[in-house]
């Protein structure tokens, strides 16, 4: 039975007259994700308000161990879950705060709610369930990410999620994303194509129910009411719906309709300008990048630049800063000329160097970085904090622009250049400001500095300093992986798993923790766990090309053919140059004894990477079984040149053998006995004694 529908028309009510003919479990709920309600996780937000009581009543170590997805997407339930934000940032000023997270937070939180839910229904009993997301066409990029988390996912089995759009083509939001929902839908849900229904009844005031309904209703008859009425009517009827919001201390209200409302009321350039600036911020603070991009943009058209300087140009800043983070470096750079062009201010002049710069050096996509560029503006931001009249900002702002500049020299492979800045940049700190003066800042330095140390093999020191920054802030889940990065580097395998473990226990589920704990356990032999930590970085994330390499591997070594080709095959439609993969496939091919096609796989992947071993050792036995001696010996020879291994010895002695060089064979047969017993390798040699012997 289908588990997955995606219901297809221009209306709503027609969408619901498909939904009622659909054979489905007993519908548990029906959310709305229309963004113009409450902005990011409208739909995500309103299912948990629905169940919150019942939630934090029945299974309250849940929504401890889940408060970071709860409160970032349904912020009404702060002080009824534990706080997720107890690290530094949280403690400091918006204006010192330098730490965000990544682009992909949302991405996790999405597998934290679907896990979140998951558990919830197991707990919950009583048979499968149907979730109807609604307006998923106009859900904003954060509900678009739950909504494809939960089609694709395979754990949910008691829950049947039906997902209503128009029937235009979905589009994915403008910049990078990590899940496509136009895409997952395609591939996961049955496509129900809705038939008309007939014209719902007309409300007595069409427009007002328009802007009563926030703006989301699709009915035309509706819109068109609102736009005959005269715009000072029209800002009238927003006015009133946002008085009455207001009056709720619900506060994603104020993420979505309230700033709407306010924006196209009476007085857009100050209070929709202020409810914007209010939303971007608490977007921006909280990961939700793609929403603040869109509220900043809102805000930018509509704020005052001459009537409110300080708004505009805060709202100019941030929303660069978010337009960044989500791939739109372009556009965030647009914004920054515009403001060079609108200032003679030296402070706003730094601020744009510097913001400019790290787009340079960091948020474009790889082939358009410019370090040249990168430098000079950061060069030309440091210059300008020189100027600073107070002593004070002038040091920090300096130090400041010169742990930007550090950034550039690391990304052109000069550690070295790197660490004497963070370095002078601490030394700085320390001598001009007060101990608790830019406490977060100072954190930074000395973190930063470990990642030097990291680039630099320095890992003892690089760990010195992790653990410093980590009992300082010891909820900020970054510090306990990048201690587990470097304890598995030192091969301190237990105490990394350690840390991988507290790492995922403040954070939403991310991949690169599980792949990592894998890999650990697969190091102290636990084989059994490790692939099973592999499996759910792949629920998780399906395109994770590792931890499919990694699992497939296992599947072939137990003889599972058919999985371990599956897992090949969706890694190689990721990544198919990929030259592990490519190994893998040979020898996939190789054990169902295809030893051309074998032949042509393990080719590929010596042409796409000539230093791996394994390629070359699986060649040269495929040439053996072929027959193809010369060419096997001059494979297994490569393979010994960059990993000798037994086994690669043992190919070639056979090789040797086949050939009728016994004594090279014997020398072969000689290095695999003097690290192995292996009896078969000892008989063989004994003939090619003999046979030289005669």
């Amino acid at each position: 039975m289908d588990s997955r529908f995606w219901i297809r028309a221009d209306r709503r009510g027609d969408r619901a007259h498909a939904l009622a003919a659909l054979d489905v479990p007993p519908i548990w709920a029906v959310v709305d994700a229309h963004r113009r309600l409450r902005g990011p996780y409208t739909a995500a937000g309103s299912l948990l308000r629905r169940i919150a009581d019942d939630l934090l009543q029945r299974c309250p170590d849940l929504a401890e161990r889940h408060n970071i997805e709860l409160l970032t997407s349904t912020p009404e339930l702060a002080g009824r879950v534990p706080s997720a934000w107890h690290t530094l940032e949280w403690a400091v000023q918006d204006s010192e705060r330098t730490r965000y997270y990544s682009r992909l937070h949302t991405r996790n939180i999405a597998n934290g709610l679907a896990e979140l839910l998951r558990d919830y229904l197991a707990a919950l009993g009583g048979g499968p369930r149907t979730l109807v997301v609604e307006n998923a066409h106009e859900a904003d990029p954060s509900d678009q990410e739950f909504i494809a988390v939960l089609l694709r996912r395979r754990d949910l089995p008691d829950l049947t999620v039906v997902v209503g759009t128009s029937s235009a083509p979905l589009a994915d939001p403008r910049g990078e994303i990590d899940v496509s929902l136009a895409k997952t839908i395609a591939a996961h849900a049955t496509v129900v194509e809705a038939e008309p229904a007939g014209e719902p009844l007309l409300p007595a005031d069409p427009a007002r129910a328009y802007v009563d309904g926030d703006g989301t209703d699709d009915d035309p008859r509706l819109l068109a009411a609102y736009l005959a009425l005269p715009a000072e009517a029209r800002a009238a009827l927003h006015d009133a719906r946002a008085e009455e919001l207001s009056r709720s201390d619900e506060f994603s209200l104020r993420l979505g309709a309230i700033p709407y409302h306010l924006e196209h009321g009476s007085d857009p350039a100050g209070a929709g300008a202020r409810a914007l600036r209010l939303a971007l911020d608490h977007c921006h603070k909280v990961g939700l990048y793609q929403a603040a991009a869109d509220v900043g943009l809102r805000g930018r058209r509509v704020a005052d630049r001459e009537a409110d300087a300080d708004l505009w140009w805060h709202l100019t800043f941030q929303t660069g800063i978010v337009l960044a983070a989500v791939g739109r470096a372009h556009e965030a750079e647009e914004l920054y000329v515009e403001g060079r062009a609108a200032s003679t201010d030296p402070a706003v002049h730094l601020e744009l160097a510097y913001s400019t710069a790290m787009l340079h050096a960091r948020h474009y996509p790889e082939p358009e970085r410019d370090y040249v560029r990168a430098r000079a503006w950061m060069n030309l931001a440091i210059a300008l904090a020189s100027q600073l009249g107070d002593p004070k900002k002038e040091a920090f702002q300096s130090v400041f622009t010169r742990n930007g500049l550090a950034l550039v020299e690391v990304r052109e492979q000069k550690p070295e250049v790197a660490l004497a800045l963070v370095e002078d940049g601490m030394a700085r700190l320390d001598r001009e400001l007060e101990p608790h003066e830019h406490v977060l800042h100072r954190l930074v330095l000395r973190y930063n500095r470990a990642q030097v140390y990291g680039a630099m093999g320095r890992l003892e020191d690089a760990l010195a300093d992790y653990s410093y920054v980590l009992e300082r802030d010891p909820n900020f889940p970054e510090h306990h992986f990048n201690v587990g990065n470097v304890l598995r580097r030192l091969g301190r395998d237990e105490e990394a798993i350690a840390a991988y473990r507290e790492a995922l226990r403040l954070s939403p589920p991310f991949p690169e923790a599980y792949y990592n704990l894998a890999d650990a356990r697969l190091a102290l032999g636990d084989v059994e766990g490790a692939m099973a930590d592999f499996g759910y970085v792949i629920e998780l994330d399906p395109k994770h090309v590792d931890a499919r390499i990694n699992r497939a591997g296992h599947l072939l070594a137990t003889g599972d053919l058919d999985a371990a080709e599956r897992d090949i095959a969706a890694a190689l439609a990721l990544a198919p140059g990929n030259a592990h993969l490519l190994c893998l496939k040979g020898q996939l091919l190789v054990e169902r004894e295809q030893y051309a096609a074998a032949s042509e796989a393990l080719e590929e992947a010596v042409r796409r990477n000539e230093e791996l071993a394994e390629a070359w050792a699986i060649r040269g036995t495929v040439a053996v079984a072929s027959g193809e001696l010369t060419d096997a010996i001059s494979y297994l020879s490569r393979a010994i040149t960059l990993d000798d291994t037994p086994d690669a010895r043992y190919n070639r002695a056979v090789a040797y053998e086949e050939s009728g060089d016994m004594d090279a064979a014997i020398l072969d047969y000689d290095a695999v006995l003097a690290v192995t017993d292996d009896e078969d390798a000892r008989q063989r040699r004994e003939l090619c004694a003999a046979a030289t012997a005669r």
